[in-house]
């Protein structure tokens, strides 16, 4: 009754795939979050509808610097490791 089914090991490909997928995620997600931050450090901070937006620009490059930030830690470990696996062999 059991189907006896092979467990393939993840390929390179999926690896970075995984990886290019959880940056866009962090990405977008840290935008929106520094976006709303700053929309609210906008509306309780400042009357000027001009330095609103402004603090909402700031809320969201701050989110998107962290996110590249990361984003950078993450890929560039892994063509580290690939580059180590290959100078072992």
């Amino acid at each position: 009754m059991a189907d006896n089914k092979t467990m393939t090991s993840p390929t390179q490909y999926d690896v970075v795939n995984a990886k290019w997928d959880t940056c866009l995620d962090l990405s977008l997600r840290r935008f929106v979050y520094g976006s709303f931050g700053g929309a609210l450090a906008g509306l309780l901070l400042f009357r000027s509808p001009v330095t609103r937006w402004a603090s909402v620009a700031f809320g969201a490059g701050i989110g998107i610097g962290s996110a590249y930030t990361q984003s950078q830690q993450l890929l560039s470990s892994s063509s580290s490791s690939q580059s180590s696996s290959v100078k072992e062999n």
